[in-house]
């Protein structure tokens, strides 16, 4: 990681110091600086948007990976705002461009919410996504791991559930290339710690069983809406339950609609 990335951070800080206008989210050697800026932009009806910049530890001689969430556009608005961010920081010099790319986005006219509660109707209405389900090795700093995969369950518009007892399981429900990045995040960013307490990533997770899943009305019952938890971002949703048997195990995906799937993946591994 360069000093120059460092020195960015701490001037974004510095510039964006609304209240929760700027968080720094990761900051490590190997995985470079995560930051997160929230900003309003369009002149008519204004737009909150949610820019999350990863920036690895080549960069500013690689660009950002870059995510956006927003609580008024649809994930295909999203993806097409990321998609421009990308397109004009590829076409940026290698320099610190965090700024650069924000100031663009305020002054290019690239957002607008038009057609985005249509696009959720549509959305909602049907399209084939996908559900998985995962097996993570351990979870000793729970609280920092669970907010991570709360933070990846809104930037990538999916439904999760985690499942806490003798096995941690992860079932997911989204488009197949956000939960292929969730698990890609899983693998590459330190999201808890070692026996010896250093961060670490979980590089030992398994995909158990994973599926196509086709929206429907009965599916509303299902893996989005049981239980109490987080929702943000449309039908991102975040839910965690702990369970003390198997039976219970079983209830927990029957009341989130998988147990098909809950049969697929027995017998499960021994502890």
């Amino acid at each position: 990681m360069s000093e120059s990335t460092l020195e960015e951070a701490a001037v974004l800080s510095a510039i964006y110091c609304g209240d929760g206008e700027y968080q720094l989210i990761q900051v490590s050697a190997d995985g470079g600086v995560v930051v997160e800026i929230k900003t309003c932009v369009g002149d008519v009806r204004r737009v909150e948007l949610s820019l999350s910049f990863s920036l690895p530890p080549q960069y500013p001689l690689c660009p950002p990976d870059i995510s956006v969430t927003s609580p008024v556009l649809s994930r295909e608005q999203c993806q097409d705002v990321r998609r421009k961010l990308l397109e004009q920081a590829a076409a940026l010099p290698a320099e610190p461009m965090v700024h650069q790319l924000v100031c663009w986005l305020q002054q290019s006219g690239a957002v607008t919410s038009e057609g985005g509660e249509e696009a959720a109707r549509v959305e909602d209405a049907g399209g084939e996504e996908w559900t998985t389900v995962l097996l993570l090795d351990h979870m000793r700093s729970r609280g920092r791991y669970v907010k991570m995969l709360e933070r990846w369950t809104v930037q990538l518009h999916l439904t999760t559930r985690l499942l806490s007892g003798r096995w941690i399981l992860v079932l997911l429900r989204g488009a197949r290339t956000d939960i292929k990045e969730f698990c890609h995040l899983l693998k590459t960013v330190k999201v808890d710690v070692d026996s010896s307490g250093k961060k670490c990533k979980e590089r030992m997770m398994k995909v158990l069983c994973e599926r196509p899943f086709t929206f429907s009305s009965s599916s509303k019952h299902g893996l989005a809406s049981q239980g109490s938890g987080t929702k943000r971002s449309g039908e991102s949703c975040f839910l965690e339950k702990e369970y003390q048997s198997t039976l219970e195990l079983t209830e927990a995906f029957q009341e989130a609609g998988m147990a098909e799937m809950y049969q697929q993946i027995l017998p499960l591994p021994t502890l």
